[in-house]
C-alpha cells in the first residue's frame, strides 16, 4: 500500500519510515504543508498520515484543500496531546482518524490498519478472497488445507492492494506505484514476476489477466 508521511520532525521520520516499510507500506514522505498538499492532490495513495503543525502551511489547512478537491483517501492526523480542539477540528475537516503526540508506534500501525479496513469494508485484520486468508499481522496467506506461505515484503504488498481492490484490473504501472517507494519503482514488467509467484501459491486462476487493462482476483 502507498503511504504519504507529512511531518517536519526528521527524528521521528526516521524512526517511522522503517517501522512502516516492515509493516509493508511503500512510503513516501513530504517535510512540509506545501510540498504534502502537492503530492496529495498529484498521487493517489492508499493511507495518509498528515501532522498539523506543518511548516509553510498548516496542516488543517491541507486536508481542507484535499477534501475541497475531492481527495477522498483516508487520513490519520497527528497533534499534539493536549490539543483537543485539533482533534475535533481535524475530524470535522475529514480526518478519519487521529492520534496525539507522543505515541506507541504499534499503536499507530493498529489505526492505519483499521482505517484501510474500513475503507475496504472488511472487519477483521486479515483478508479473505476466494479461499485465500492474507494474515495482516504475519504477512503471511494460507489456502486451506494447505500450511501457512511467509510472503517477501514485495508478495505482501501486491496480494495485500489487490485483497484490498479485488473488483477492479490494475495495470502493470498502477501495481508498481502501490508497491515500490518512488525511489525504487521498477520496470512494471517486474510485476509479471510476482503476479507468477501468487499464482503458483494459489493457483494459476487465482488472479486473471485482462489485456490492455491489467490484472485483478478473479470473482469466485
Amino acid at each position: 500500500m502507498k503511504l504519504l508521511l507529512v511531518e517536519d520532525d526528521e527524528t521521528l521520520v526516521n524512526e517511522l519510515r522503517p517501522i512502516l516499510q516492515r509493516a509493508g507500506y511503500a512510503v513516501e514522505h513530504a517535510d512540509n504543508g506545501i510540498d504534502g498538499a502537492f503530492l496529495g492532490n498529484e498521487e493517489d495513495f492508499d493511507l495518509i498520515i498528515l501532522d498539523l503543525g506543518l511548516p509553510k502551511k498548516p496542516g488543517l489547512e491541507v486536508l481542507q484543500e484535499w477534501r475541497k478537491r475531492q481527495r477522498n483517501m483516508p487520513v490519520l492526523i497527528l497533534t499534539a496531546r493536549d490539543a483537543w480542539h485539533e482533534r475535533v477540528d481535524g475530524l470535522k475537516a475529514g480526518a478519519d482518524d487521529y492520534l496525539g503526540k507522543p505515541f506507541h508506534n504499534a499503536e499507530l500501525l493498529a489505526r492505519l490498519e483499521a482505517i484501510a479496513r474500513r475503507g475496504a469494508g472488511k472487519a477483521d485484520n486479515s483478508l479473505h478472497w476466494n479461499g485465500v486468508t492474507l494474515d495482516i499481522d504475519q504477512q503471511c496467506a494460507q489456502q486451506a488445507p494447505h500450511s501457512p506461505i511467509q510472503l517477501t515484503a514485495i508478495e505482501f504488498r501486491l496480494l495485500r492492494y489487490l485483497m484490498l481492490n479485488p473488483l477492479h484490473f490494475h495495470s502493470k504501472t498502477r501495481l508498481s506505484e502501490h508497491v515500490y517507494e518512488e525511489d525504487q519503482i521498477k520496470d512494471s514488467n517486474v510485476i509479471e514476476v510476482y503476479i507468477n509467484r501468487l499464482r503458483q501459491y494459489f493457483g494459476k486462476d487465482f488472479i486473471e489477466t485482462r489485456r490492455g487493462q491489467g490484472y485483478r482476483l478473479r470473482t469466485p
